[in-house]
């Protein structure tokens, strides 16, 4: 395509576009580019080219098709987004930047890359809708074009547009492209599956469109006599959609018999339904097939009348009727009936139609984890919904498996939090129920509920509720939240080795406090113990911060310690450690050593001190550097624990397990973590990890449960 054909385009839908500001978008694209080139080795310029036809097909606005042209611009050439404000205005610079990725930012992950990319994206999508219209026609051209592309990278781009940029057309209601990206993605993704999928479908074709133009006929003749003028088209079901629907009602391709739909298209709302009755008084109505989304429209704008119905070769054929009006907004979704379009008008209704934007942007402030973010925002994207009704019969979406939680926090946060009960069609029903289609929800409150419960997070399906309850408790309860943050870090802490307390005092917490957004230490405890974040995040960074910040420092000193130097006590976690002060104190986990063991100090690189027992078997085969072991001694460890892992043996019998952990709890020492399995021999192995004082307690300990019916060994597991 060249830019002739794309000015040609524009102009048949909109006489009067000022096509000069295009043409200049071009020419500045095509020079920034220069040169470039894309892998398949086509000059670069050629994909926004693309890019802007796809926008043209859509028939957006100038503006629009500029930006799309300069996409890349910022990204990928010299220019700044002040060169593009300088040169085309706010307007466009807007959209620019919008869909420009973060990609001179460094990331530790590439899913935080990607969930950073997004989270930007979609700020910008409040602003100005038209964003994520140029970052789908982006994506959709280089899905079009990936065959060049390294068979990882296919393979990579193909999910993330089936997990991410599909789902958005499909919120968006751009079927146009959603059934596009779906197909392409398919292609790479499962390219076996596809191209034999192709090939039965190929096979089939003339024999279904012969049965199907004889249906179009006789429905046309009858809907003429009944003074319905329609146009009525065979509508070839897509690649993807086929293959899901074997897969999820694991059928064969020969089970699928609706691989064609029959689509009416007709003037007004009226003769739809005076269409369905046409069609109902032809051939049979399959029951529960039947459904009105033109009475109840779905989020994304869409409305159509759906049946399906058995045809005279007693097949079941899919039949979708609609007015001219629905059928442009099926297409193009927003892009139809966007404020810029129609000059502001509706803007209201507009904004109605992106509530689940907002609603994504609510929830997403609160989840700092990539990894969260990503996984809410597929559920938030790509759940198929369910529909329910108030008492007074307003319609309420919600993620397929919601209970009556999301439905409350959907009605109003404070009926959220005073949720007690539900009634779901005027019966009792437990708050984990599952809602299905047209169930009729009623929440019962009370003044007096103490609030969500933590077991609520479990229940809920929408982001949108899990992270009203997450506000609750950071609210509420924000003292209880610390303690329990505490409380929950420090044992996470003691499991890994590490004495959290001790970490706590480097120079460096208060700056990673800032890099997590975090204005205390009180607001990190906090989000541990209201959930938002966990443990093993904090405790992660918290450690890489500490390899950063010591690294040079410590090599340095570690190298020259003396270990026959004048003796410089330093206690930290119940370790003195001769010759050094100020290390960082990790135990091993190859040997747990616990007070009274003989125990050896080992300086690692740029993770302080490892303890490990004088008989650990990795001490023993000479497997470290002798230079770097030292002399270590417990000293101040009466008020701390360690994780010990012990594994007990026994004949299989009931209650067993059940009183191995009552034992261990009335000697009031604490369970970690346990797990029980049992051999083919009829053995019961019961692995165990204690918070363990000293070694006299752990021998005593052993000592008890040893004495129990039916165990007949216990030891102390050395995991190497």
């Amino acid at each position: 395509m060249n830019f002739d054909s794309l000015e040609k385009q524009i102009l048949s839908y909109s006489p009067s576009a000022d096509i000069n500001i295009v043409r200049k978008a071009y020419e500045f694209a095509k020079e920034a580019h220069g040169e470039q080139r894309r892998v398949s080795g086509e000059l670069f310029i050629s994909h926004p080219l693309g890019v802007a036809k796809i926008l043209a097909d859509l028939e957006l606005d100038v503006p629009t098709i500029a930006a799309g042209l300069l996409h890349d611009v910022v990204e990928d050439t010299s220019y700044t987004i002040e060169d593009i404000e300088k040169n085309f205005g706010s307007e466009i610079a807007t959209l620019v930047d919008g869909v420009t990725k973060l990609g001179k930012l460094e990331y530790k992950t590439k899913e935080e890359q990607q969930a950073e990319n997004l989270r930007k994206m979609f700020f910008a999508m409040a602003k100005d809708i038209r964003i994520i219209l140029i970052k789908l026609a982006d994506r959709l051209h280089n899905m079009r074009t990936l065959k060049s592309m390294p068979e990882d990278k296919q393979k990579e781009k193909a999910m993330e547009t089936l997990e991410i940029f599909a789902p958005l057309a499909h919120r968006l209601g751009i079927s146009a492209i959603k059934w596009e990206l779906e197909d392409l993605a398919f292609r790479y993704l499962e390219p076996e599956k596809y191209y034999e999928l192709v090939e039965k479908v190929a096979k089939k074709r003339q024999e279904r469109e012969k049965h199907i133009n004889e249906m179009i006929a006789i429905l046309k003749e009858k809907l003429s006599a009944a003074g319905i003028e329609a146009d009525i088209q065979g509508r070839p079901k897509h690649f993807y959609s086929i293959y899901k629907k074997m897969k999820d009602q694991n059928k064969t391709f020969e089970q699928i018999y609706d691989l064609t739909a029959v689509r009416v298209i007709v003037d007004t709302v009226k003769d739809c339904y005076g269409a369905l009755g046409v069609v109902h008084s032809l051939w049979k109505p399959i029951p529960g097939r039947f459904k009105d989304y033109i009475a109840m429209p779905k989020p994304n704008m869409y409305q159509s009348l759906h049946t399906t119905v058995i045809d005279s070769s007693g097949d079941p054929l899919e039949i979708q009727i609609r007015t001219y009006e629905m059928h442009k907004t099926a297409e193009y979704g927003i892009a139809a009936h966007w404020r810029y379009k129609e000059g502001g008008k509706d803007s209201s209704d507009f904004e109605q139609k992106l509530s689940w934007l907002r609603e994504i942007l609510d929830w997403q402030r609160e989840l700092r984890d990539a990894k969260d973010f990503m996984e809410n925002l597929k559920i938030d994207l790509f759940t198929d919904e369910v529909y329910v009704f108030t008492p007074k019969g307003d319609v309420i979406d919600l993620p397929m498996g919601s209970c009556p939680i999301d439905f409350a926090y959907r009605i109003h946060t404070d009926i959220g939090n005073k949720c007690v009960g539900a009634k779901v069609n005027e019966k009792m029903v437990p708050l984990d129920y599952k809602l299905a289609n047209g169930d009729i929800v009623e929440i019962i409150t009370s003044s007096h509920s103490p609030g969500p419960s933590r077991d609520w997070l479990n229940i809920v399906k929408s982001p949108q509720a899990k992270n009203k309850i997450r506000q609750w408790f950071k609210k509420e309860r924000r003292e209880e939240n610390i303690a329990r943050g505490k409380d929950m870090l420090e044992k996470e802490g003691r499991r890994q080795g590490y004495d959290i307390y001790q970490l706590m005092k480097l120079d460096f917490m208060n700056n990673l406090l800032k890099k997590m957004s975090f204005a205390n230490i009180d607001d990190m405890y906090a989000a541990i113990g209201y959930g938002a974040v966990t443990t093993k995040q904090i405790l992660q960074k918290i450690l890489e911060e500490y390899k950063k910040s010591t690294k040079l420092k410590q090599e340095t000193i570690i190298e020259k310690v003396d270990t026959k130097a004048k003796k410089k006590k330093n206690v930290d976690h119940g370790i003195k450690i001769d010759g050094v002060d100020n290390l960082l104190v990790k135990f091993s986990r190859c040997c747990n050593p616990v007070p009274g063991d003989k125990i050896v100090g080992y300086i690692t690189r740029g993770r302080g001190v490892s303890i490990h027992r004088q008989d650990c078997k990795n001490v023993a085969r000479g497997d470290f550097d002798k230079d770097r072991l030292i002399d270590v001694k417990w000293e101040g460890f009466e008020e701390t624990s360690y994780p010990v892992e012990i594994q007990a043996s026994a004949h299989d019998r009931p209650g067993i397990l059940s009183e191995v952990i009552n034992l261990v709890s009335d000697m009031k020492t604490n369970i970690d973590a346990i797990n029980a399995r049992t051999t083919k021999d009829g053995v019961a192995v019961i692995d165990m990890i204690l918070e363990i004082n000293n070694k006299q307690h752990l021998e005593n300990v052993m000592q008890k449960i040893k004495k129990i019916n039916g165990i007949y060994s216990i030891r102390r597991v050395m995991n190497q």
